[in-house]
């Protein structure tokens, strides 16, 4: 039914950075739509304090864990196997970025960087291939959705080098992961966020307007730009799309004739 094209009722999902930004974007969408969302975050306060307001809105639960090591991904699939046996869903949004001069880019920076948007998304669906697996169906395909960059897509004119490899790394990862896993029931795609007010990107948050207008949509996304691409993918109606990577971005990527943003 049309209706329940968006409907994410009965459904888990795992949405990793979601304590804030473009994390707490979609874990929010994603309990309005009726899914039981399990946010996870460094930062075990922030974590908590997001579940508790989005657990007004629906099913939230909060499970702290640092993801920049192996370790840390089996840690947090150990415990998330004392509450769900399934996984429908797994939003890998968890990332860092470093900018600094070509000249002296530390190698902190740039493994830092690498390990947590590259390296930690793989291990951590490794970790949690089996849950993904049980819940996943011929009728009701499980999901994995990754957060690119358009970064990743185009050249931006800061000195972000290890950020922008590892978001075109993320992209090809993603074609990848879905001819593997496309066999098991599980579609995997990707999300290219544009300019969203967050944390990492403090220019949209600080000053909106004036990124805005650098945007051919002229303006900067909002949540429900954010939440609305991830339920489409996670929900029946992206059960067909299966590698690709969506930009969510007001055609900064593919619509721009030109200027800072280009």
């Amino acid at each position: 039914m049309m209706k329940d094209l968006f409907s994410l009722n009965g459904r888990v999902a795992v949405v990793t950075g979601g304590s804030r930004g473009i994390g707490k974007m979609i874990a929010q969408g994603f309990v309005e739509q009726g899914a039981k969302v399990y946010i996870t975050a460094r930062k075990a306060p922030a974590c908590d304090q997001t579940a508790e307001e989005l657990a007004k809105l629906g099913d939230c639960v909060s499970i702290p864990h640092d993801l920049s090591t192996v370790a840390g991904c089996k840690a947090f699939a150990a415990e998330y196997a004392q509450h769900e046996t399934k996984l429908d869903i797994l939003v890998n949004n968890a990332g860092a970025a470093w900018g600094a001069a070509f000249e002296e880019f530390p190698e902190e920076g740039w493994d830092k960087t690498m390990d947590l948007n590259v390296k930690s998304l793989f291990f951590l669906t490794q970790a949690l291939f089996d849950p993904l697996k049980k819940a996943a169906t011929h009728e009701r395909p499980g999901k994995v959705i990754n957060i690119a960059s358009i970064d990743g897509i185009k050249i931006n004119p800061w000195e972000t080098y290890p950020y922008q490899a590892s978001k075109a790394a993320v992209i090809h990862l993603t074609k990848r992961l879905a001819a593997r896993f496309i066999q098991d029931h599980i579609c995997v795609s990707g999300i290219a966020p544009g300019a969203f007010a967050s944390e990492m990107n403090k220019a949209a948050k600080d000053q909106s307007d004036a990124v805005g207008k650098m945007v051919p949509a002229g303006r900067i996304g909002v949540d429900s730009d954010m939440a609305g691409a991830a339920v489409f993918l996670a929900s029946k109606a992206g059960d067909y799309v299966v590698g690709d990577t969506i930009a969510v971005d007001g055609g900064v990527a593919y619509s721009n004739l030109g200027g800072p943003l280009s």
